[in-house]
């Protein structure tokens, strides 16, 4: 596989991506703020870095990546103060929630995960050092600032020029205007009825910027290769995150930097306001299919601003369907004995195989390029079908074809078809949280059959067809698609999904 080509917003061009000192690629990934339920914006930024490390895996790179759980912010404090609980039983319930969402979207997990609240020490270590340098100073309330004045290339991430910044001007809060340049907080004296942790620096709680920082140096070193995250984080968050750890080691902070653009949904930016806002479990409870949101969000490279559609998502749905398809009938073609694909090959398909295999990988390696990886896929899927109802695709054509499909696979993973069991585990959760009246009541209704049920129907009405009682075989197909349950009759046999 060609060496993976990456969008560097460091240096604003396409740069090769490699670990630099060591076998492993050291990767941190901007990860939850766990006070609320993830939603498809967060995921597709995920979806994307999952993306990225199964390009680097199938290249033979070894990864270091490392994932932040940020569980103590502003809003976190805000909610958690609001329900009346402590930090950690609040966020406990969303942090929960983010990795059953993660397993849904079959998201790989990093090697490791971080908790912000776990390196406590490491972040007022690094503050202390700030401050060795008069870069950090403390205020009257006890709190740490950062001086921006003293990092003059500050604004070489997001390349805003902030030449007129103004010395000890501060922001407090953890989000803020986009175009301000003030001193930042890096740790936030304690308030009245906030938790709070007691270090040399004084009661207080970390700021949301020093966070990452410490993560990010204290699992993968002061220098690493790649960091990611959405391009809402640009600025400030990792402005700040470059400014503080270079003023702290010498050292750059990072080599390469990825950046996934926004998500609008049908035009729009996403708004609770707007009425467009959905988590992954909201598009659940609405009948879709986990698998048909991972390869909609995935489909759309990560440097293109991608407007999400319900008719985007129901197109998704369907090129799922057609690649599981093809998938199981190359599958029951190649088996032994099967007779559906006789020996020898084919040319041609051998040929468009290894054209779709080389065009497949050469679109991941150019920036990731999944749009065109995908139409590769899609090009053999039409040629071998064609080639499969002619009765030209042979046997070892389809052995060729199989080991391009798992290629394919590797990094959009939706062959396997486990939408049917997410899906119950989303209706228990709804219904624990009282929220089943939420859920489509199709897709109730179709899981209610198990897929043992529907197999042992299939089987009935297939020896009703053959005993030539066919107004049974009619009775047991429209009852089924009353259920959402489609059944398909084809040369290689009888199929069925749920809608």
């Amino acid at each position: 596989m060609a060496t993976i080509e990456l969008f560097n917003t460091l240096g604003g061009k396409i740069e090769p991506l490699a670990p630099v000192g060591t076998p492993a690629l050291r990767m941190y990934c901007c990860g939850p703020t766990v006070y609320d339920y993830g939603h498809i914006g967060n995921f597709r930024t995920f979806l994307h870095v999952d993306v990225l490390r199964r390009v680097l895996r199938q290249q033979g790179i070894p990864l270091n990546h490392v994932m932040n759980i940020t569980d103590v912010d502003d809003k976190i404090i805000r909610n958690a103060a609001a329900a009346g609980v402590p930090i950690a039983q609040y966020t406990a319930r969303f942090e929960r929630a983010f990795f059953e969402d993660l397993d849904a979207l079959s998201i790989e997990h990093p090697e490791h995960f971080s908790r912000a609240t776990g390196c406590i020490p490491e972040m007022v270590a690094l503050i202390e050092k700030l401050a060795a340098k008069d870069i950090a100073y403390q205020t009257e309330d006890g709190s740490w600032y950062f001086r921006i004045a003293r990092f003059p290339e500050y604004g070489k991430l997001s390349k805003k020029d902030f030449g007129g910044i103004e010395d000890g001007a501060r922001v407090d809060v953890d989000e803020y205007e986009k175009d301000a340049a003030r001193d930042f907080a890096l740790w936030k004296a304690v308030k009245p009825g906030e938790q709070f942790w007691e270090s040399p620096l004084g009661p207080g709680r970390p700021g949301w910027h020093i966070e990452c920082s410490a993560m990010a140096t204290k699992l993968l070193g002061e220098d690493i290769d790649l960091h990611a995250g959405g391009e809402d984080l640009m600025f400030p968050h990792h402005e700040n995150e470059i400014a503080q750890s270079e003023s702290a080691s010498g050292k750059p902070f990072v080599r390469h930097w990825m950046h996934v653009r926004f998500l609008l949904v049908e035009g729009k930016k996403m708004s609770k306001s707007e009425g467009n806002f959905y988590t992954l479990r909201d598009l659940l409870l609405k009948g879709f299919r986990a698998s048909a949101i991972r390869f909609l969000l995935i489909s759309v490279p990560y440097r293109n601003q991608m407007n999400f559609t319900f008719d985007s998502l129901i197109e998704s749905t369907n090129a799922v369907d057609r690649l599981r398809t093809f998938h199981q009938r190359i599958l029951k073609g190649s088996a032994a004995g099967s007779g559906g694909f006789p020996d020898g090959l084919n040319p041609d398909i051998a040929a468009a195989t290894a054209k779709a295999e080389q065009d497949y990988t050469a679109a991941l390696a150019n920036d990731l390029n999944t749009a065109e990886a995908r139409a590769a896929i899609f090009d053999l899927v039409r040629a071998a079908n064609s080639a499969a109802d002619a009765g030209t695709l042979r046997a070892e054509n389809a052995a060729q074809i199989l080991k391009v499909l798992a290629l394919f696979d590797g990094v959009f993973a939706v062959l396997e078809d486990k939408d049917a069991a997410i899906t119950r585990a989303a209706l228990v959760w709804a219904e624990a949280e009282g929220r089943i009246s939420e859920a489509d009541p199709s897709i109730v209704a179709t899981l209610s059959f198990s897929d043992a049920d529907i197999d042992a129907l299939v089987a009935e009405r297939t020896r009703a067809k053959k005993t030539r009682n066919f107004a049974r075989a009619d009775a047991i197909r429209n009852d089924l698609l009353a259920k959402g349950i489609l059944i398909e009759d084809s040369k290689d046999g009888v199929r069925w999904k749920r809608k």
